[in-house]
């Protein structure tokens, strides 16, 4: 029979059963509740007593805190996960990343994060497979040694969990100060009706680690329900009872053995953990989110070129704009709002959509006319998604901005033209503006006069590079420069040799990024390059 050790017996076993290893670990398996994979675990301290028996870590761990063993035990945890981790390594068996914890106490240790390095190293394990785990509480009161800490981590490639996040009282200033890679959210907000506050609480930490672009693990996942519930709200990242319990080193190699694995990516998209049948609920988190936590967006039927608008949000209606109601919308025709061009980019929006199962994206001029504030031409953008399926009809997901002054303000420039012209052939300038996402090319005036060129070029840089505009020999540091317009770069420029004369000229893109941060257009620019005599 298991017997508790008394505070001295504890201290004073310490030593002999660090040595033999009757403190261990244990590990408990971290799952995206998607595809039932396995993406990490945890390290647990454990400890059996030879004549005494299993130790409860609520009874030893604050005993060794207070006699400054901890910083040993955490220690020696890590020299165990690290030797764990190399056995798998050498005999080619599946290697998963492994989070160990820090304490309070190891973070006031100055050279704390320089004794784990060292072990790591010894053992030769990549960073990868190892991540960090601070609580949330450690990190109050003492914000800037935590970020000292948690700089030093990263220096070193680590990746960092804030661990029992949301027990604290300064959660959102932990995650507005601190540099945390992924966020381990306590599941304790859920202990009642996961429909309750405690589920607002946490569908709104899943929303704002989304926009931080920050994984979130849910910690402590007991019961289908729980689980169903983060996953619908976006977070698949499961650890706890109803997966797994922390098991001991043998049974977790096995489970890694037989269970497959894949890596931990970033925040995934709202759209894709949407219940589509949950929206018509007004009490529903699906409503919620659509209500209040995402852009202007809009839930509608396709069917054969019909389309029947189910849902708009306020936001929704404040970008449209023009005083109309929900009900104004819904029963309106959305066709009537279309031109003929315009409501042919639209559905063939739709139709990709349909086609890819991806999200698209197209912009398209629209008339409202209102009673009250008559008629209005107004550009929008919107990003499109098929969230559901019955027979022919499909259920799109449809969010939208309002780019009428961004588009006007570009057409001033082409209405401008006698001017643009005049500037632009006393300075031997070639100007154009570049779609990142679909890779179309709509060029000025002197572009099209000089070099041939419609006026809208599909599948660029290609056909430039075909005409012979930009030399064989320059076609692939070109193509390269519009694969990082793709990445995010701001800005690219270089001297480059145009057509068959070669004549050089100056070559520019400037950047421009949408109010997610994602790069969608680019200006080009080419000036002749004037020599000095």
């Amino acid at each position: 029979m298991d017997k508790k050790m008394s505070a001295s017996e504890i201290v004073r076993n310490f030593d002999e059963a660090i040595r033999n290893d009757d403190i261990y670990a244990v590990y408990q398996p971290q799952f995206n509740h998607s595809t039932g994979r396995m993406m990490g675990a945890e390290a647990l301290i454990r400890w059996r007593h030879p004549s005494y028996g299993t130790q409860y870590p609520s009874d030893f761990i604050p005993v060794l805190e207070e006699n400054d063993l901890i910083i040993d035990a955490d220690l020696h945890i890590f020299d165990l996960v690290c030797r764990f981790q190399k056995n798998c390594i050498d005999n080619n068996l599946p290697v998963i990343p492994i989070s160990v914890n820090m304490s309070r106490h190891d973070i006031f240790n100055k050279n704390y994060v320089d004794e784990i390095e060292r072990i790591r190293t010894r053992y030769g394990i990549p960073v990868k497979y190892l991540r960090v785990e601070i609580t949330e509480t450690s990190a109050i009161g003492g914000t800037e040694l935590v970020t000292s800490v948690m700089n030093k981590l990263h220096e070193y490639g680590y990746l960092v969990e804030m661990d029992d996040f949301g027990c604290g009282y300064s959660s959102l200033n932990i995650l507005k100060d601190l540099p945390v890679d992924i966020i381990k959210l306590d599941m304790k907000f859920l202990s009642g009706d996961v429909g309750g506050r405690g589920g607002i609480i946490i569908g709104s930490i899943v929303q704002m680690a989304k926009w931080l672009n920050t994984p979130v693990i849910a910690e402590g996942v007991e019961t289908r329900e729980q689980a169903d519930f983060m996953k619908s709200i976006g977070c698949n990242y499961i650890q706890g009872y109803y997966y797994s319990k922390p098991v001991p080193e043998k049974e977790f190699l096995e489970m890694s053995r037989q269970i497959e694995h894949e890596k931990m990516t970033r925040a995934l998209s709202l759209i894709e953990n949407i219940n589509a049948g949950k929206f018509w609920d007004p009490e529903s988190l699906e409503t919620l989110i659509f209500s209040n936590f995402v852009g202007g967006a809009a839930i509608f039927t396709y069917k054969k070129g019909d389309i029947n608008i189910l849902r708009v949000n306020e936001k929704y209606l404040e970008e449209v704009g023009m005083n109309q109601s929900e009900q104004d919308i819904i029963h309106s025709n959305i066709w009537d709002t279309f031109e003929d061009e315009s409501k042919a980019i639209y559905e063939d929006t739709i139709k990709r959509a349909i086609s890819t199962g991806d999200e698209e994206r197209c912009e398209t001029w629209r008339t409202f006319v209102t009673d009250c504030c008559g008629e209005d031409k107004i550009c929008i953008r919107s990003y499109m998604r098929v969230i559901g399926k019955a027979a022919d009809q499909y259920l799109i997901y449809c969010m939208v901005h309002n780019i009428t002054a961004e588009r006007k303000n570009f057409a001033a420039l082409y209405d401008s033209e006698r001017r643009f012209r005049f500037a632009s052939e006393q300075a031997n300038m070639y100007a154009w503006e570049y779609m990142i996402d679909t890779k179309e090319m709509r060029p000025c005036f002197r572009c099209m006069r000089d070099l041939g060129l419609p006026p809208l070029v599909k599948n660029y840089p290609e056909p430039a590079i075909e005409a012979g505009i930009f030399p064989s020999d320059y076609a692939d540091m070109y193509r390269d420069w519009h694969r990082q317009l793709e990445q995010g770069v701001k800005e690219l420029e270089a001297i480059i040799p145009l057509t068959v004369s070669r004549t050089p000229f100056h070559v520019r893109y400037t950047t421009e990024f949408d109010e997610n941060g994602k790069p969608f257009k680019a200006y080009g620019s080419a000036t002749l390059v004037v020599e000095d005599d």
